[in-house]
């Protein structure tokens, strides 16, 4: 449409300049609103201004009736688009042998390691070996393969380098770092002297004076644009359970279908656990409403027809779906998702996508029960915290061996080698928002109420609430249909 507009301007000897075409460009009709416009421009001169245009819709209201209201110009900067190289699916390899684990863990020790080494306080590091001969301050990297706590209050981290090399690492109750969370398979720098070295044994301990993790850089900020898009996130459908809320649903399409259109809600992501699936947890068949999984989906797919057709809409897999168990995830198959629209979009679990320019990093979740069980400070009412921990780790899932079962893939898909500007977690039923240096952190809520299973451990789900993340300005608004 742009050259069409240019063209009938330079018909009648006229020019536009870029703010007055792009208001131009955002009416219902542009060529015939902007003849309108020229024939009542001044001919003295051969540019048209927003000023012009502006002066047109304030003066003749009757002219300009036949045209949809002018708005600020509809910026959108894109489309969206999942990142190839985050997504598992139709890229797995692995078979479950020693050599892909081995190259598993290489490839996270690789990622890590690198974004380390970017660190301003950290420099060049070396081998464990060739620290603990010196008698100078050194700074290594390595992977923990242990954490344990001394009486006196100090930390002993086991630590292994990409040689194979291992040494102990003394955290003393004196210095800051004695506050940070360790888990097992995080790969950390520390900085720090190597111990005293005793007559006829070689030294193994090196004593920190400061961990330095991955993290987000401390300068990364939301660099605000002019976008007028937003994007909705819904996690934990839960679909087939007697326990959905499909009267709180209707409500939520209620409102996208009065008010996604006016505001530009133009996505939304489905982070996992779509369905409620079968035969999750012992006794499962006696709180669904949909016994069969084949006609979850096909539910699924009908209240995503609710959803407005000019919303695109991103589903992944969670623990509850018809998908591998082990992350990352591919995407559900073709045999469960036939019936979805073509606004539909299939993605893994976890993936980075590209939303008009924004960086989104979607992640059920399922990782926050290992995280939660293994660190004492962190628990379920604040999944924010855990979050900011995997931000801090740059890894999703780092602790090998535990409930979430991990895929040795001969890349590590959980490893957070880019920094993104919104990061989504679902799988806890809660539902908030934080931010940490400037990535905004959203825990989506749920749309299943309170579950047996939920009631015997005393947890409360937040459910019913649609967190819409403003691509423009970062503003995050927590709509609750509960009400």
């Amino acid at each position: 449409m742009r050259p069409e507009v240019l063209s009938a301007a330079a018909r009648r000897d006229m020019f536009l300049s870029p703010d007055a075409l792009e208001i131009v460009l955002s009416s219902s009709d542009p060529v015939p609103f902007l003849n309108n416009v020229l024939d009542t421009v001044s001919k003295s001169s051969a540019f048209v201004t927003k000023a012009d245009i502006e002066a047109f819709l304030s003066g003749d209201k009757a002219m300009s009736q036949s045209f949809k209201a002018v708005r600020p110009p509809n910026k959108r900067l894109g489309d969206i688009s999942i990142v190839p190289d985050s997504d598992i699916t139709g890229n797995s390899t692995c078979e479950g042998t020693i050599d892909d684990f081995v190259r598993y863990f290489q490839s996270r020790y690789s990622i890590l390691k690198k974004i380390i080494e970017r660190h301003r306080d950290f420099g060049s590091a070396m081998s464990i070996e060739k620290a603990l001969g010196m008698d100078r301050e050194v700074r290594v990297i390595g992977m923990v393969g242990d954490v344990k706590d001394t009486k006196n209050g100090h930390k002993i981290l086991a630590v292994e380098d990409d040689q194979g090399t291992r040494c102990k690492v003394l955290i003393l109750n004196t210095t800051p770092a004695i506050n940070d969370v360790y888990v097992n398979d995080q790969v950390i720098g520390i900085i720090g002297r190597p111990g005293n070295k005793e007559p006829g044994r070689k030294r193994e301990t090196i004593i920190a004076d400061q961990i330095v993790w991955p993290d987000v850089p401390s300068n990364n900020s939301w660099t605000a644009n002019d976008n007028v898009s937003s994007v909705a996130f819904l996690s934990d459908v839960h679909i087939g359970s007697c326990t959905f809320l499909e009267r709180t649903w209707e409500k939520m399409i209620k409102w996208l279908k009065q008010n996604s259109e006016e505001q530009e809600l133009n996505y939304i992501v489905l982070p996992g656990d779509v369905v409620d699936g079968i035969g999750i947890f012992p006794g499962q068949e006696q709180e669904l409403s949909i016994t069969g999984i084949y006609k979850q989906y096909e539910a699924l797919a009908e209240h995503l027809k609710e959803i407005p057709d000019h919303i695109k809409i991103v589903v992944q897999p969670g623990n509850h779906d018809a998908c591998r168990l082990a992350e990352p995830q591919p995407a559900l198959g073709s045999v469960f998702t036939g019936s979805f629209d073509s606004n539909v979009l299939l993605a893994g679990n976890p993936v980075y996508m590209n939303i008009e320019g924004r960086t989104v990093l979607t992640y059920h979740g399922r990782s926050i029960d290992d995280w939660i069980s293994g660190v004492q400070k962190l628990t379920y009412e604040n999944p924010l915290a855990v979050m900011k921990e995997m931000l801090v780790m740059r890894h999703l899932s780092p602790i090998y061996g535990q409930r979430n079962a991990l895929a040795p893939e001969k890349r590590d898909y959980l490893a957070i080698g880019t920094v993104p500007d919104i990061f989504v977690t679902g799988h806890v039923h809660g539902a908030g928002y934080s931010e940490y240096r400037g990535v905004k952190m959203i825990n989506a809520s749920t749309w299943q109420d309170q579950t047996e299973y939920q009631k015997m451990h005393n947890f409360n789900p937040d459910p019913g609430i649609m967190p819409i993340v403003h691509l423009g300005t970062g503003r995050v608004d927590m709509h609750d249909f509960r009400k």
